[in-house]
């Protein structure tokens, strides 16, 4: 089994060693490096080339947004692959979404359980994000405010209306659609669960879950479980 390389790059020395001793007590986990600060961090990752970079936000000499941005955007073969998680005490809605305009992958908060920190590392690893539920909820807001003004500028241009008001109502009577199995298995989305963690709650099989989490992706128009995950919040299927 090929082991997942993370690298931590995280200012607080207890919070570092925490979570570094926590993850080499799991078997697929293999941490490749860590750095107190962003100069180090970027040294680092450029010569150890891991598959995932935990990045804390508030590191002392630079913005780990910043530095998700250099990550992403840096042409070299060096940090090509390199997947973002980013591990935070901020929940304010500006650094959510400037961590998404970042470029980063996933989004996790301090007070995660350590379960879903793993699940979030391996939904990374595997080319999918993972949304703390809490910063999940201030995308949605977001994502209303955004959907509040742009239902305002359309009302001032009668030929989108139609339009506009028959993409909505499609949205909404796809969502009521999930039967209730449907909602349970959305609920544990929204929660970061994985698919044998749904599997183990609700006392069915994975390849069930698979096709659950099939539907409810058609369903709701959604190209991932991210995706899901913010529509059914916006929509109130799930709180």
């Amino acid at each position: 089994m090929n082991k997942i390389r993370v690298a931590l790059i995280e200012d607080h020395d207890l919070t570092r060693i925490g979570v570094r001793t926590a993850l080499q007590q799991k078997e697929e986990i293999e941490v490749v490096g860590e750095a107190a600060n962003a100069t180090e961090g970027w040294e680092m990752l450029k010569k150890i080339r891991p598959d995932i970079a935990i990045i804390d936000i508030g590191l002392p000499d630079k913005d780990g947004i910043e530095l998700t941005k250099e990550i992403k955007s840096f042409s070299g073969i060096e940090t090509q692959n390199i997947k973002v998680l980013i591990l935070t005490l901020r929940d304010n809605k500006e650094a959510v979404l400037a961590a998404f305009a970042a470029g980063a992958d996933s989004y996790c908060m301090k007070d995660i359980r350590f379960e879903n920190l793993l699940e979030a590392l391996r939904i990374t690893h595997n080319g999918n994000s993972w949304i703390d539920p809490a910063i999940a909820r201030i995308v949605l807001q977001q994502a209303q405010q955004t959907s509040l003004k742009q239902e305002s500028n359309i009302r001032e241009n009668s030929t989108s209306v139609n339009t506009y008001n028959r993409g909505q109502s499609d949205e909404i009577v796809d969502a009521y659609t999930l039967t209730e199995r449907e909602l349970e298995v959305l609920q544990l989305i929204v929660e970061g669960c994985s698919n044998a963690v749904i599997a183990e709650r609700l006392y069915i099989t994975v390849g069930t879950v698979k096709t659950h989490v099939r539907n409810i992706l058609n369903k709701l128009c959604a190209d991932d479980r991210t995706q899901a995950a913010v529509r059914a919040l916006r929509s109130g299927l799930v709180g």
